[in-house]
């Protein structure tokens, strides 16, 4: 072999080890690298894009030519940016969906943990608590995706910060009939936000039922979250049409309760329970959101009052399954202002009181380990 070929060679694994932003693999394993030359102490590498226009195009052309000129021997490197054949295409989302025919992965025998938040109304910072715990288990090392099934009242992609300089959502890439979700804060978001008409950010979504029901479907089937430790769904308040579809689709997965204190609140949260527990799902357990307040002076300010994650918590629970309360999170400037800013209020300010109330959810959560209940077990009888 001559040098340049070895140099060549160098510069291809060196290149191929770069990380695709989006899909999260190599560049040799999702087969975006093409023809690799060396002329001297110059290299030229190709690299196939999955589509034109492709969002992540400069930063993987960055990466790619710092890869190549890390390489000793190499003075400078020109990446050339092509894309992808329909062929190649096809050959690589048959290679992310890893042979599995196309429909929703997240089955009862999946290794992925299925978590709906939900509550009986709105306003009491169900979707905040969502986003927040979301990074927090992301924080721990988990692999997280992110469903904002709450189509009429969607906030996930504000709430995450994912949003362009000039304030316009971030918008997935489409290969082929295979979505691929943006990432922030290290987990995986969708969101009917994201499929807006640009410029229609703020448009009200009005569709019934049927149209609801298939476009959380297709969150759940067309969107490549790849191999998920935890898949959160943020839920629209109430016991409507969504709520009905995730029980068909996700009959197996588990329900977080979110409330404030307040009695009017409580009582509501706990109808959204128990028709999630008709469906067959298991509730995990309920998180008080808008807790009383510390205050510098040593007093508390009780603003919605009281006790209400306790009355859920007792609500839900029957003589076979005890519903913990895993959280109360307490009423926080910082956590109002931090989803204002689409920063999670554990990533900006980790010492807030809500911050640490939302962490010890996340802890309380995988602690609380998977229900069994709907799985199979591979056990046969002799």
């Amino acid at each position: 072999m001559s040098a340049e070929a070895d140099l060549a060679g160098r510069v291809r694994a060196a290149a191929g080890a770069v990380v695709d932003p989006e899909l999260r693999r190599p560049l040799s394993e999702l087969d975006m690298i093409g023809e690799v030359a060396v002329t001297g102490d110059a290299a030229r590498v190709e690299v196939r894009l999955t589509v034109v226009g492709c969002p992540a195009s400069d930063r993987i052309e960055r990466e790619v030519r710092e890869a190549a000129e890390a390489v000793p021997g190499v003075a400078r490197a020109e990446v050339a940016l092509g894309v992808m054949t329909p062929a190649e295409r096809a050959a690589l989302t048959e290679r992310l969906r890893a042979g599995r025919p196309r429909g929703i992965p997240f089955t009862p025998d999946s290794l992925t943990r299925v978590i709906a938040v939900t509550s009986g109304k709105g306003g009491v910072g169900k979707s905040s608590t969502t986003a927040n715990l979301a990074v927090a288990l992301a924080a721990r090392g988990l692999k997280v995706g992110l469903v904002d099934a709450d189509v009429h009242g969607f906030s996930i992609p504000g709430l995450m910060g994912l949003t362009d300089a000039s304030g316009r959502t971030v918008r997935p890439t489409r290969i082929d009939d295979l979505i691929v979700p943006p990432v922030a804060h290290e987990v995986k978001v969708v969101s009917i936000g994201m499929f807006l008409r640009e410029g229609d950010e703020r448009a009200a979504v009005a569709w019934r039922g049927p149209m609801l029901h298939r476009t959380v479907q297709q969150f759940l089937t067309d969107v490549h979250f790849g191999d998920l430790d935890v898949l959160l769904l943020d839920m629209p308040p109430g016991t409507g049409d969504i709520a009905i579809s995730v029980g068909q689709l996700l009959p197996h997965a588990e329900v977080l309760v979110v409330t404030t204190p307040q009695p009017a609140a409580a009582d509501v949260a706990i109808r959204s329970g128990l028709v999630a527990r008709q469906t067959g799902q298991r509730v995990l357990g309920v998180v008080e959101n808008m807790a009383p307040m510390p205050m510098p002076d040593g007093t508390v300010l009780d603003l919605f009052g009281s006790g209400g994650g306790a009355v859920v918590a007792e609500g839900l629970s029957t003589d076979t399954e005890q519903v913990p309360l895993l959280a109360s999170v307490p009423l926080s400037p910082a956590l109002r202002a931090a989803g204002d800013a689409g920063v999670p209020v554990v990533v900006s300010a980790p010492e807030d009181p809500a911050a640490r109330a939302i962490e010890d959810l996340a802890a309380a959560v995988v602690a609380a380990g998977r229900g069994l209940a709907g799985r199979p077990l591979g056990i046969r009888p002799n």
